[in-house]
């Protein structure tokens, strides 16, 4: 033991085991039932004299289970708008490759009749 040790330090505290349920971190429903069992109730909270009852919804009735359908409809409501935008995106893509092929070939046939007519133009002369 050294001389001169501080005697306010704090020891190291030693680490606690993980319980069950923070080890599997599946808090749904049916997985509380399975360690809680089925009639878990409300969750009493008592200090002193002043208490707290915490009731759960569970169910379809339930505030997170409302909250998850209305999410997946908007899920499913946004990757319908994104399967339209990319069709829409691809026919786009279509139209332009059509119309530079037409364009390019456009190009090609008018510079074929400008050669021709000067080389018309050559033997006239």
């Amino acid at each position: 033991m050294p001389l001169f040790s501080n005697k306010f330090s704090p020891k190291k505290t030693p680490t606690r085991k993980a319980g069950v349920f923070l080890v599997n971190k599946d808090l749904s429903p049916q997985r509380i039932e399975k360690e809680l069992g089925p009639n878990v109730g409300p969750i009493r909270l008592k200090l002193g004299d002043q208490e707290a009852i915490f009731e759960s919804e569970s169910g379809k009735v339930g505030g997170t289970y409302k909250e998850n359908e209305k999410l997946k409809k908007e899920v499913k409501r946004l990757e319908e708008e994104n399967n339209l935008l990319k069709l829409k995106f691809d026919i786009l893509l279509d139209m332009l490759t059509q119309t530079t092929a037409e364009f390019n070939s456009q190009r090609e046939e008018l510079d074929r009749l400008q050669r021709n007519s000067l080389y018309r133009k050559g033997f006239e002369s």
